[in-house]
């Protein structure tokens, strides 16, 4: 990841500091940006069920071994908006697990979840911003997403939730929180209403960038109890040295609840191991 002329990783990113500014409507991406065409878990989930959708037919041939793809971009749509140097970006991601290696049943496309958000980003007054040790507040952030799989009962899962966020840099190392409150929904339209008990209503991740390589990890949390919530780790790697923002090895491990929405209240734990697709 390059550097701003201020030498922030996170003001480049998020375009904090107005030497970074570069206008609206320029598509970027997002999220990380994947193909892991191995993606083994350790218990695949061949009936998924909540509280209010029954568990179809167990599909018996799900293999453990399959495919997981990330597409996430996002656009900046007002630029320096009610406050200074603020701005209002728009998201979109989308995330499938692919049967890629079940011939038997064609290789199906097992789940998908679409999440699109709008994203507030209030960059912190660098005096303001000045804190121990060397680290940084750079931003907090406000945001409103929708999450659904776009299937139809029973295999329908959806919600929607405002979150609130900060961040925290000190070189190499960045440090990011989110807390989020799920929107209330009618009780007969609610196809997973323990979701929050399950993937957490917090998230606390950490980043470092060494040089050559990424590392990030991602703790979710329902602020109750260690038994939910889940762990994740990714770790990238050129895979030509000299290519730093070219194509990167991708390997990613998680543990815990929710790596999709039809999983959200499933436990496994999965490994993938793929490249990166694109990033700009």
């Amino acid at each position: 990841a390059g550097r701003s002329p201020s030498g922030s990783v996170m003001s480049k990113y998020w375009e904090l500091e107005r030497a970074d500014k570069q206008g609206t409507f320029r598509v970027k991406t997002y999220l990380p940006n994947f193909l892991l065409p191995v993606h083994y878990t350790s218990d695949i989930n061949r009936a998924p069920s909540s509280p209010t959708q029954p568990a179809p037919a167990s599909n018996l041939r799900h293999r453990q071994i399959e495919a997981k793809l990330q597409i996430s971009l996002r656009a900046k749509v007002a630029q320096s908006l009610l406050l200074p140097d603020a701005d209002l970006w728009f998201a979109f991601t989308q995330r499938s697990m692919w049967q890629l290696w079940n011939k038997q049943d064609s290789a199906p496309f097992r789940s998908t979840d679409y999440q699109p958000e709008p994203i507030y980003v209030v960059p912190v007054p660098a005096k303001l911003g000045m804190l121990p040790l060397g680290w940084r507040w750079r931003m907090v952030e406000a945001g409103i997403a929708h999450q659904s799989n776009g299937q139809p009962d029973p295999l329908s899962r959806s919600w929607n939730r405002v979150y609130l966020g900060t961040a925290f840099e000190r070189g190499e190392f960045g440090l990011s929180a989110r807390v989020h409150r799920r929107l209330p929904e009618d009780a007969d339209d609610d196809d997973n209403p323990d979701l929050t008990d399950r993937i957490g209503r917090a998230e606390i991740t950490g980043t470092w960038l060494p040089g050559l390589a990424t590392a990030s990890l991602t703790w979710r949390s329902n602020l109750k109890s260690l038994n939910q919530g889940s762990l994740q780790f990714d770790w990238t790697f050129p895979v030509d040295r000299d290519q730093q923002d070219g194509l990167r090895w991708y390997v990613q491990l998680f543990s815990g609840y929710g790596e999709t929405l039809l999983d959200y209240n499933h436990r496994q734990t999965s490994l993938g191991l793929g490249l990166t697709l694109f990033q700009f």
